[in-house]
């Protein structure tokens, strides 16, 4: 006798996405409570009550801050997804197409992610920029506060003395955070959207919305929209999350690399965000082969899809 076995069907994606933001909080407070274990244990009862001992930018407390920067990520943004596709009993790599990836599209990512970093610059400088109606001057003013105090963490965790240093960042602001973000917002958020609205264009950019809204960045808020919605795309066409992983690995590495290299040279990290590199031109150029390039990507995937079809 013959046995066939079929897999349970999936959750709706209304229950699908309540399920991993109850995971998301669930994570967040073990990562909050783990990194409260971690500061009791540098700096006893001492350290719950004197802010100034993490913020003080000595290497204990930047060491830290660094293992928070770990366990929060860990909890709140890794674990999420990962429990999402063990309660429905998926393997990991299917559920959230783990596709091996190819040389030629990981090349291709690679020079999408250079290409644009002109053009993301110049809307990051435009939003640095933007200024609200007076009657909403409160509103501004807080948003400038909460800018304030994450560049101030972030300048914290950027801090490197040596080689050492900057290999830990890269792993810390770079690499975790980019597996963790991805698996969540592409792999996790993406996907259940696109099931509830069946819209891909639709899922990609209130995605991205909520990528970006979620860092209470504001004056950086419009590039990382238009970075989440290129990792939706890239994540879109491949169907696998391991390119959008590498892009938004390459993204903040390249953040972490300036940073060293800024510090290398004692130019204070504040002066990174604050002028143009490149000439007008160079913005238009950068548009230009960015949307070359995604249009290529859109057209290579596709042929792929259709080559393994025949």
């Amino acid at each position: 006798m013959n046995f066939i076995y079929n897999e349970p069907e999936e959750k709706g994606a209304y229950i699908q996405l309540l399920m991993i933001l109850c995971y998301a909080i669930i994570g967040l407070i073990i990562g909050s409570v783990l990194s409260l274990a971690v500061i009791l244990g540098v700096y006893g009862f001492d350290g719950l009550g004197n802010a100034d001992l993490l913020t003080g930018g000595d290497a204990t407390a930047i060491a830290v801050l660094k293992v928070s920067q770990v366990l929060t990520t860990g909890c709140m943004f890794i674990l999420p997804p990962l429990m999402l596709a063990w309660t429905e009993k998926r393997k990991v790599s299917n559920f959230y197409g783990f596709i091996k990836p190819k040389i030629s599209f990981l090349f291709l990512v690679f020079m999408i992610m250079l290409c644009s970093m002109p053009i993301m610059e110049w809307v990051g400088l435009a939003n640095q920029k933007m200024i609200l109606p007076d009657f909403l001057k409160p509103v501004e003013n807080w948003m400038r506060n909460k800018e304030d105090e994450a560049m101030k963490m972030t300048i914290l965790l950027l801090k490197t003395n040596n080689v050492f240093d900057f290999l830990i960042n890269i792993l810390v602001i770079a690499l975790i955070p980019a597996i963790g973000e991805e698996l969540i917002f592409r792999g996790g958020v993406q996907r259940s959207f696109t099931r509830m609205f069946k819209n891909p264009h639709v899922a990609i950019w209130i995605s991205a919305f909520i990528f970006s809204a979620i860092h209470l960045q504001f004056f950086g808020f419009f590039p990382r929209l238009f970075l989440g919605a290129a990792f939706g795309y890239i994540y879109l066409w491949t169907g696998s999350l391991w390119y959008a992983m590498l892009a938004h690995f390459l993204n903040n590495a390249y953040a972490v690399s300036v940073a060293w290299y800024l510090q290398k040279h004692n130019i204070p990290l504040t002066e990174a965000d604050n002028s143009s590199n490149f000439p007008w031109y160079g913005y238009v150029i950068s548009l230009i082969l960015s949307i070359f390039l995604f249009k290529y990507l859109k057209n290579k995937t596709t042929a792929n899809d259709g080559e393994q079809l025949g």
